[in-house]
């Protein structure tokens, strides 16, 4: 098991979205802004599900690794923090899921 996490790469993904366009993908994706970096992540999310309706195992890690970087650079533009989606995530497990989507704004 690894000791790696999301927090990880959220460090990882800040420190090469400040280098420059000509040497990371990721300071590439930044500069060019939230629609194509979200499109991206749509993009990885569609291919994440492909690989779970096939049932390709490998497939799938290795989609859903491609989603969770995607996802962090969204995140980064965006300005939000791991530490906010978490809790957020924290205050929705004490309720159930249902009464949560219950509460939510038509």
């Amino acid at each position: 098991m690894s000791d790696f996490t999301l927090a990880d790469l959220e460090r990882i993904v800040a420190a090469r979205a400040g280098a420059s366009p000509d040497e990371s993908w990721t300071a590439r994706l930044a500069a060019a802004g939230q629609p194509r970096a979200a499109k991206k992540l749509g993009e990885e999310a569609v291919e994440t599900v492909i690989a779970a309706i096939e049932g390709d195992r490998t497939a799938l890690v290795s989609e859903t690794a491609d989603l969770l970087y995607h996802l962090m650079v969204v995140l980064r533009i965006g300005g939000v923090g791991l530490a906010e989606v978490m809790q957020e995530l924290e205050r929705r497990t004490g309720q159930s899921g249902i009464a949560e989507k219950a509460g939510r704004p038509q």
